[in-house]
């Protein structure tokens, strides 16, 4: 099957009917279905996060990450890598910018967000807004794990087709990595958007050479996007970089800085996590007396803003990916917080949480929604659950009736006190992951323990009732069959309920959140950023939010060149989040 590669695109000239066949291959041929062979990718369906060999690889990726993670780090080599520092400007001495983060998920809700992207102007809630000439991807581009072909198929694949050529602007692209992308040591990352010839994807222009980038903006802007997710420092070819960048800067100099995560929300949990921008912004921004204005992150899959006087932290990481919770968020935070160890932190200033996209009521109505799509979206979780319970139904019933009496019973026979040993352990271990952040807490154990108790309390009532059906008088090994064809469906349908229900209450406590919208995989609420600078410095921000992304796509009839090469068959209603947040050029604050 043929893929999208690294072919370059052509430049759009307004003029230029034949603009699509100067490219050749790719570009040239505009599909006529949605069928992978005529896409050059493969659209995929969203990750379904509780599947049991998901599980397992991703926790073994990130347990190898955590213990290797130092051995297979490539930005100590990226020091060779050439240190370049673009300028962005509009033709109007203005700037438009994007931020979007954790895409590159399902094609439905990866698409929909590249689409609003790639179109030449969008008028959300009165506001006329241009296709920006700068876009920022904020981390995690590709899920679960990074890959070539992953990257192909969930997230270049997916651009390429809502902007196919490069149009007359010609808009750059910049990427941090995140987790995700750190999976593989950043080869693929590093493949794609680091790349120093046809640097292309899809009609965007790369501008970077490393995993980390600085980039001139008008008025005397910069933004700056840090590579952090290996560890909680920061390398020195990347301090060493920065501190070239920070020669340029001045009293007058205002900073955007792209970080993984949104480690002030973090911090709360883990007093430790803020440690690593806050050291970047005292030892390299600080000194030079320009203010960091703007802080942007994605990882959890939701948009949030916190404010405190000059300065936003602003979380959006809706580009694709499941929607992550917004009602568990703290109103106010202290940054850096006060239990820190470090000795030499910046002082700590309160900020209070300014604005949320669901809201807050949406969020929790979207939670009680796990009961129907916990299920549906993870039939391998269900499966799994049948088994185990079926396992510990057998060995309940034959210490019931003491009937394991042949040597193939026995083989097949497990023991009782193993099982619930198991189930214990299991529910407490889901409960807090060993590769989770954060430390144990007593209501992770006893929730944890509790959902354990409940599976083995669900698995006593089911060996009853099944004691009381004909099958279990079969001659062995037919109760086995039948219990595998009949009750484990059954048993695994009730059990995903009963996760369900833990999931709900869990959430309540701050306990399995993401697990509780992990498993539902909703792919709507999806959301990014629109910012403008204007000349005399002023930035405004939009965040434009997408309630209900596209679930059926059709060829786009526009035969332009950079048309997106599909269009939804309803169309998208974009809206603001909240209203445009403006930060003003004058406004001083110490950092």
């Amino acid at each position: 099957m043929p893929r999208v590669t690294d072919d370059s695109a052509p430049v759009v000239e307004p003029d230029d009917t034949h603009a699509s066949e100067a490219a050749g291959g790719r570009e040239a041929h505009r599909p006529r279905s949605t069928k992978p062979h005529e896409l050059g990718f493969t659209p995929r369906r969203p990750v379904p996060w509780l599947a049991p060999l998901l599980l397992i690889s991703t926790g073994l990726r990130t347990l190898l990450a955590m213990l290797f993670g130092a051995y297979l780090d490539k930005r100590e080599l990226q020091r060779a890598f050439a240190d370049e520092v673009p300028r962005q400007v509009g033709p109007d001495g203005g700037l438009w910018l994007d931020y979007v983060a954790d895409l590159g998920d399902g094609f439905d809700a990866t698409y929909s967000v590249a689409y609003l992207l790639a179109q030449r102007e969008l008028t959300v809630d009165g506001h006329r807004l241009p296709r920006a000439q700068t876009l920022i991807m904020g981390g995690d581009q590709v899920y679960p794990s990074a890959s070539y072909a992953a990257y192909e198929d969930r997230c270049k694949g997916p651009y390429q087709a809502a902007l196919p050529v490069t149009p007359p602007e010609r808009p750059t692209l910049f990427a941090i990595p995140g987790n995700h992308d750190w999976y593989d040591g950043l080869t693929a990352f590093l493949r794609i958007f680091a790349r120093t010839r046809d640097r292309h994807f899809g009609g965007w222009l790369t501008g970077q050479t490393r995993s980390y980038f600085a980039a001139e903006l008008p008025a005397d802007w910069w933004l700056l996007g840090l590579d952090d997710q290996s560890g909680s420092y920061l390398d020195d070819p990347q301090l060493t970089y920065f501190e070239q960048v920070a020669r340029r800067l001045g009293p007058q100099s205002r900073v955007i800085l792209v970080v993984p995560e949104p480690t002030w929300v973090k911090a709360v949990d883990d007093p430790t996590a803020y440690d690593s921008i806050d050291y970047f912004v005292r030892t390299v921004v600080a000194p030079t007396g320009a203010r960091v204005r703007v802080i942007l992150s994605g990882d959890l899959h939701h948009y949030s803003r916190y404010e405190s006087g000059d300065r936003q932290l602003i979380t959006c990481g809706g580009g694709g990916a499941y929607l992550y919770p917004t009602h568990q968020l703290p109103e106010r935070i202290e940054v850096p917080p006060r239990e820190t160890l470090s000795r030499r932190a910046s002082r700590t200033r309160e900020y209070a949480l300014a604005g949320r996209y669901p809201t807050a009521g949406r969020s929790r109505r979207y939670g009680f929604g796990v009961f129907a799509r916990l299920p549906w979206r993870n039939p391998g979780f269900v499966t799994l659950l049948g088994t185990l319970h079926t396992l510990l139904m057998l060995a309940m019933a034959g210490v019931a009736t003491q009937d394991v009496d042949s040597t193939d019973q026995r083989l097949f026979s497990v023991p009782l006190v193993m099982m619930v040993v198991v189930t214990l352990l299991g529910a407490a271990f889901f409960a807090k992951p060993p590769t989770a952040s954060g430390n144990r807490q007593v209501r992770h154990w006893l929730l944890g323990v509790g959902h354990g108790l409940a599976h083995v309390g669900l698995a006593a009532l089911g060996t009853w009732a099944w004691l009381g059906l004909p099958p279990h008088d079969w001659p062995w090994p037919l109760p086995a069959v039948a219990a595998a064809a009949l009750y484990g469906p059954v048993a695994g349908l009730v059990a995903t309920q009963l996760v369900a229900g833990y999931l709900l209450l869990a959430g309540a406590f701050g306990v399995n959140l993401n697990e509780l919208f992990a498993g539902q995989g909703i792919e709507d609420a999806k959301a990014f950023l629109r910012m403008r600078i204007d000349p005399d410095g002023t930035l405004t921000i939009y965040p434009v939010a997408i309630d209900r992304v596209g679930r059926r796509w059709q060829v786009n009839p526009d035969p332009g060149p950079d048309a997106s090469w599909l269009a939804p068959a309803e169309p998208l209603r974009p809206r603001l989040a909240e209203p445009p947040t403006v930060v003003p050029a004058d406004a001083r604050a110490s950092n």
